[in-house]
């Protein structure tokens, strides 16, 4: 059920919007009103929270199964006794999933307010890491929490879909606020490298402060602009920092600057229209250097927190057309549902992506009663569907582009 009212976005954002989830595709695939249900189901979405709040554990540091312990322990102690299931996820080995208890409409008929009692369970913006996303942190002194990293169920999904390998050369070209950064060197046993960039000098000072707190020695980050990355000048000697030569990873991760309309809750968003639309250039700039630097054989996973058909699958459509030396590739997990109609990919491409839409489940409210006689499946069936909007797409280079300048 609905608690809060959809999403406030200027009226020519959500027309905007509408225009992309309501495209000649997707009404003759489902119908007008279907596809007018799904865009309005979207909207109350984003102002409500995730189902389950996602809580990575660095097993760099520590078992799942020690930390589960410690955070049930935890959790009893600050909420009175209250027993909240903490699953593993079966196809995530390294994440935990607890549920989102309320807001939820007051009992008594005398009110119709929201009852937010002080047990309940609420989720805080992923930026927040190395703490439990409660709605308070987890005791400091409680031993072992620093292992832990509140991740957004995607964006821990879209490091294991990356895949990193033992010493190989990773690239995370826009890597605030880091937790993916740490992932990957986590994934890869700490051994090869993993080349960190952001432009922000803050933001990569807190990159190298979660290495060291976290004992993560293949992590080097470094203030500087993604889109500049790529070395021109052959004869200038840069000894192991940006820019690089071509074709220098084996993999990179480009968790692209985005609109981050799939974020959530989400309860009001003033941007323009000029605002929401801004991003698609900047994706194409930092695409097209990541084409050059990765070598041939070489994975190039792209994600975005959004939900715009323009930044997801249009991007792809348009990457596939500029370079014809990557092939879209299968993903592994796969979790998210098939991208979304409209950006002129066949179906075969379409089940190749990875789409998380907030609009595939209706609105309900936790109760802690109701989670006692659920069953787990269903548990993890909801977790996989009702959490933030998110694109992923894998690309694999083919061929080397050394012998010509890449297209633009």
């Amino acid at each position: 059920m609905s608690v809060f009212p959809k999403i406030s976005l200027r009226p020519e954002v959500e027309n905007y919007l509408k225009e992309g989830f309501m495209n000649k595709e997707v009404v003759s695939a489902l119908g007008k009103q279907e596809a007018e249900r799904k865009f309005e189901t979207l909207l109350n979405r984003l102002s409500h929270p995730p189902s389950f709040t996602t809580v990575r554990v660095n097993t760099h540091l520590a078992s799942v199964q020690h930390v589960k312990n410690l955070l049930f322990d935890e959790l009893q102690k600050q909420f009175n006794g209250l027993s909240v299931p903490i699953l593993q996820h079966p196809d995530l080995q390294d994440i935990l999933l607890i549920p989102v208890i309320g807001p939820r409409p007051q009992n008594s008929s005398s009110s119709n307010t929201v009852d937010l009692e002080s047990r309940d369970l609420f989720l805080i913006p992923s930026s927040a890491n190395n703490c439990c996303a409660l709605d308070q942190p987890l005791n400091s002194s409680a031993p072992h929490f620093f292992s832990l990293e509140n991740e957004n169920l995607p964006s821990a999904v879209v490091t294991h879909v990356l895949n990193p390998q033992p010493g190989e050369k990773i690239l995370d070209l826009c890597a605030a606020p880091g937790g993916k950064t740490t992932h990957i060197a986590v994934l890869m046993h700490d051994q090869g490298e993993v080349i960190a960039l952001d432009k922000i000098p803050n933001k990569v000072e807190k990159i190298k402060q979660n290495a060291l707190l976290l004992g993560l020695n293949s992590i080097r980050a470094f203030c500087f602009d993604g889109t500049k990355a790529v070395k021109l000048d052959t004869v200038q000697n840069t000894e192991g920092e940006p820019p690089f030569l071509p074709e220098s990873f084996d993999r990179i991760l480009l968790d692209a600057p985005c609109s981050g309309m799939g974020q959530r809750p989400n309860m009001a968003c003033t941007w323009t229209l000029k605002e929401v639309t801004s991003y698609q250039p900047l994706q194409r700039k930092l695409f097209t250097v990541a084409v050059q630097l990765l070598k041939p054989g070489g994975v190039l996973v792209y994600s975005t927190c959004t939900v715009t058909l323009a930044e997801n699958e249009e991007h792809v459509a348009w990457a596939l057309t500029t370079f014809p030396c990557i092939q879209l590739q299968p993903q592994e997990p796969q979790i998210g549902g098939e991208g979304m109609m409209g950006a002129g990919l066949t179906f075969e491409q379409l089940k190749q992506l990875q789409r998380f839409d907030p609009s595939v489940v209706p609105l309900q409210d936790t109760h802690i009663d109701s989670l006692q006689d659920a069953r787990i499946e269903d548990m993890i069936w909801l977790a996989n569907k009702d959490c933030i909007g998110f694109f992923i797409a894998k690309f694999v280079k083919c061929k080397s582009t050394k012998e010509k300048d890449v297209q633009k």
